[in-house]
């Protein structure tokens, strides 16, 4: 009596759980939609001008922090910081500085002077704050204002490291903005074209204090209507834009912009391929097999319903080597730090894990995309040589058994498990430690982690952002040098460096740094990733570019 009681008891349960099951699917099938359909809709009660599809919507598996362009250091408030707000300067897909609130400059000879003229006919956001008008012209006391709160200690941006170089900025006059620097400093343009340097209003950031981060008031193609944390984001058309396209035509093209959060990929994929979502911005081990063949190209079945498009992006992805650790441990040997690098297989690594997606590092630090690319003999994949670097750490030390710790977040598990099985194989016992990425970040700055999975992304399009990751006086928390790698010869270069004008000089000598940094291996370079974006078919005008900036005031639903 008691085996028929549990055997209906367990077929009861069973058919709960089904249940269960069925209602999460069929709640998460239409969540999204439901989503998408309230955000636009519920944002006004006047009747809606526009339909579903002019309106852009892609998703953010982490969630937004900030809308407040000070703010703007993760792509994830990078991408809509860029729709709110402009700066002087910006950049096109080829990385090329272009004229932004400003029209034109001008450098001085000896490259300290830098004289900008701004447009007279670009306007805030309308708003209630700037009176009958609901709006004002950006001016040049507007740039001025927006300098000066980026190094406001009280603010504490995470951006005020690209005016370090500045001696001073003032405003000329209404539309003329002048600012000095130290010394010469040639990718300071670029350094202007980050989202950091955009111009925001006085007036606002005064009345919102601490909550302009969810109340944005910019210039850009966009302008905020609704912000619901972790849930959506709506933008709407900005009316009073002042870009054209090259006929004249009045950008942005699309309505609306709506963002949702879904921090599952696998989630969003299948939103994607449904229809429900217009873009997808990156390639992940949980649909990677179904979406593309091992040489990267798209399946078969794919190919009619959406359109791929992939490019060189600026990012380094590598592993780092903590070099002001305990003394006895392995990597602090230069030894074990080529052995590791020479000890995998990194075209077989981007074939099998990436489909693909990125090329192999086996040349420097520097990725390629950039003009200073240094295609130099890195690393290759050499056992053998491995096997006798590991030997002869073994012969000097008298460590018969080393050991490392490869620290790294699960989206990067399956790359770091593979280079663990390679490393066993030229006897250097490996271990990989999974920690949640907040973690992985806190673990790099502190130097509590021996060596950790990291990568690298220019915030502007000069390799000294490369480089100056191995500065010795940009040791963290005080800057990007995680490893701690100090050499004087390169320190002699960097300084160099940040002062030469010319540019196949400049170039000349990030690749002589370069060299160094391959030859003394605190790092491990793994590969130079690609951006690859997925779009519906109907998305025209999405653009593509080496530092993964997403635009979208060209962009067209036909």
């Amino acid at each position: 009596m008691l085996q028929r009681y549990m055997q209906k008891y367990l077929k009861l349960y069973t058919l709960q759980t089904k249940a269960i099951i069925k209602i999460r699917e069929r709640r998460n099938k239409y969540l999204l939609l439901f989503i998408l359909l309230v955000s636009i809709s519920s944002c006004t009660k006047k009747k809606r001008s526009y339909t579903d599809a002019q309106v852009f919507r892609y998703n953010e598996h982490s969630n937004i922090t900030s809308l407040d362009p000070a703010f703007a250091k993760d792509q994830r408030n990078i991408w809509a910081v860029n729709q709110l707000y402009n700066g002087l300067v910006q950049l096109d897909d080829s990385l090329k500085v272009q004229p932004d609130i400003a029209k034109s400059w001008t450098i001085s000879e000896e490259g300290k002077t830098y004289q900008f003229i701004l447009r007279n006919d670009v306007k805030f956001h309308k708003h209630g704050l700037f009176g009958k008008d609901s709006t004002r012209k950006v001016n040049a006391n507007d740039f001025k204002y927006s300098f000066d709160r980026l190094l406001d200690k009280n603010v504490a941006s995470p951006g005020g490291w690209v005016l370090q170089n500045i001696r001073d900025f003032k405003a000329e006059s209404d539309s003329v903005f002048t600012i000095n620097l130290k010394q010469p400093f040639p990718p300071f343009l670029g350094l202007l074209a980050m989202k950091y340097c955009s111009v925001v209003p006085k007036e606002a950031v005064e009345y919102f204090g601490n909550t302009f981060r969810a109340n944005p008031i910019g210039t850009g193609p966009f302008q905020y209507k609704l912000w619901v944390e972790n849930t959506k984001l709506v933008l709407r058309k900005n009316p009073l834009y002042f870009e054209r396209d090259k006929e004249g035509n009045n950008l942005p093209y699309l309505e609306a912009v709506a963002v949702t959060f879904l921090p599952d990929k696998q989630s969003e994929f299948l939103q994607f391929i449904q229809g429900n979502i217009d873009f997808m911005k990156s390639l992940d081990a949980s649909y990677k097999d179904d979406i593309l063949n091992t040489d990267g190209t798209l399946k078969k079945k794919y190919i009619d319903k959406i359109t791929m498009q992939t490019g060189a992006y600026l990012n380094t992805e590598y592993l780092g080597i903590y070099l002001d650790g305990k003394k006895s441990l392995p990597t602090q040997s230069k030894l074990i730090r080529q052995a590791i690098n020479y000890g995998f297989d990194r075209e077989k690594m981007i074939k099998f894990l990436r489909n693909g997606i990125g090329t192999p590092a086996t040349s420097g630090f520097i990725p390629k995309g950039l003009p200073s690319y240094n295609n130099q003999e890195g690393y290759s994949y050499q056992p053998e040589k491995a096997k006798i670097l590991v030997e002869q750490y073994k012969t000097k030390t008298g460590n018969t058994s080393p050991q490392i710790i490869i620290t790294t977040n699960s989206n990067y598990l399956d790359l770091c498990e593979f280079i663990q099985r390679e490393l066993q194989k030229i006897g250097l016992e490996t271990k990989v430690d999974v920690i949640p990425p907040s973690t992985l970040r806190q673990g790099k700055a502190s130097g509590k982690l021996p060596i950790f999975r990291a990568s690298w992304i220019a915030d502007y399009p000069d390799a000294e952002n490369y480089v100056s990751l191995f500065y010795s006086k940009n040791f963290t928390p005080n800057g990007p040098n995680y490893t701690h790698f100090k050499n004087e010869e390169f320190d002699e270069l960097y300084e160099e460096s940040i002062k030469e004008v010319n540019v196949a000089k400049r170039y000349k000598l990030y690749q002589k740094m370069d060299s160094i940094i391959i030859n003394e291996a605190p790092v491990v370079p793994l590969y130079y990733d690609e951006v690859i974006r997925f779009s519906q078919k109907n998305v025209q005008g999405l653009g593509i570019n080496p530092i993964d900036l997403l635009n979208l005031k060209k962009v067209r639903k036909e």
